[in-house]
């Protein structure tokens, strides 16, 4: 799976990849033509770096998850549906997100947020060890620098399998609450005052979306999973707003997995995003009213904010290449537009509102075209830029020329 707003992007050739040596044979083949390398995983990517015009190295058929104890090896290819399903048979899992076709590998070189992640951290934080390939085509294990690169900040090559430490899979109540669209306002800045005093077995995500038709309603929805369904009563109490609707699910880990992710279906549409992160509160009355104003038909445009505190928060921002680790919450603004199009002022201008009230830190998995390392690694982007240069001295995987595996 391509998004849409890269499909028309072509390959000099894709090269399936089942092996290590396989993926050494794709790197001769892309050097002898001369051309850029792109490595694909789970197949899509907000900035195109899982296409490409040259190579693709194609890792999907690096399938497999092999479960030890608490530990689990996962092939490089693997998408997250798999993950789950072969974790849930031993009562285990990874803290990771809920697209099913999103590829473990691009989503843990990214960081990897999710559900569980206010209790156990980002998904890299789990990994244990890796071994991939480098660009002279040499299979190597993951030392101490390389994984701390891993873990977060991309790859100086082509992984091929992945070490997690897994966790119990917990029983939990999902929900997805929606609420009147005037409560839009009052309800973002409540949203972001209840997040110091969470506790880090709920992750409620806030979404504020306008339709693509100009004349439907804003909607509100708070959606995620919670211990129990007391918890969830707790958080709408703590939110001081009634919801319109609320559904809620009880059940597994890999049940609740599934029913957030509903039908996850593809989307012929152009996305379009920003992301930063914030430490303290950004005013919402300015984002509603900018969301709202001068709306294009055929434009939708959504304010997701996920919440951020917990598990991840507790590394040290210099423990791995993700260094956001003092951040509240994120926020991604998304523009969706009809194929062809470009979203109107309306995208940028927001994130011009609320970038004076954030770090100035943008998540890896949510990546830009254009977007400096800086804005993505901080204070440690000299660090990871010197051992890009050790382990990819010709830059074969420097974003923008070839990129690591993408979710």
């Amino acid at each position: 799976m391509v998004l849409p707003r890269f499909a028309d992007v072509r390959a000099a050739a894709v090269v399936p990849c089942a092996t290590p040596t396989d993926v050494a044979a794709a790197l001769r083949q892309a050097a002898g033509g001369g051309h850029p390398v792109a490595v694909r995983g789970g197949g899509h990517c907000f900035a195109g770096r899982s296409s490409g015009t040259g190579v693709v190295i194609d890792t999907s058929p690096m399938t497999g998850v092999d479960v030890d104890g608490d530990r689990a090896v996962i092939a490089a290819g693997t998408r997250l549906a798999e993950v789950y399903d072969v974790l849930a048979a031993h009562g285990r899992t990874i803290p990771a997100g809920c697209g099913p076709t999103v590829g473990v590998a691009g989503l843990t070189l990214g960081g990897g947020l999710g559900i569980l992640g206010r209790r156990y951290g980002l998904t890299c934080d789990s990994l244990l060890a890796a071994r991939l390939v480098l660009a002279d085509g040499q299979p190597v294990d993951a030392d101490d620098d390389l994984l701390w690169m891993l873990r977060g900040g991309g790859a100086p090559g082509v992984v091929c399998s992945l070490t997690f430490r897994t966790v119990p899979a917990p029983d939990s109540t999902a929900f997805r609450l929606s609420f009147p669209a005037a409560a839009a306002t009052g309800l973002v800045d409540a949203w972001q005052d209840t997040l110091p005093s969470l506790d880090d077995p709920l992750a409620p995500s806030l979404h504020v979306t306008v339709p693509p038709d100009p004349a439907a309603p804003l909607q509100v929805t708070v959606s995620g999973a919670a211990p129990t369904s007391a918890a969830v009563d707790d958080l709408i109490r703590r939110l001081g707003v009634t919801p319109v609707s609320d559904a809620r699910h009880d059940g597994t880990h890999r049940s609740t997995k599934r029913w957030l992710a509903g039908e996850d279906l593809p989307d012929v549409r152009y996305a379009y995003l920003h992301s930063e992160f914030f430490r303290s509160r950004v005013p919402a009355t300015g984002l509603i009213a900018r969301l709202l104003d001068d709306r294009r038909p055929g434009e939708e445009r959504e304010l997701d904010f996920s919440p951020w505190g917990g598990g991840y928060n507790r590394v040290p921002a210099a423990a791995t290449a993700f260094p956001h680790r003092e951040a509240l919450f994120l926020l991604k603004q998304t523009a969706m537009v009809p194929p062809g199009r470009r979203p109107g002022a309306w995208l940028d201008e927001s994130y011009a509102l609320a970038h004076p009230f954030g770090t100035g830190g943008a998540y890896p998995n949510f990546p830009e075209p254009g977007l400096p390392d800086e804005a993505y690694y901080l204070g440690n982007t000299g660090r990871l830029r010197r051992l890009r240069s050790f382990h990819d001295p010709a830059g074969v995987f420097t974003p923008g020329r070839a990129e690591s595996v993408t979710s």
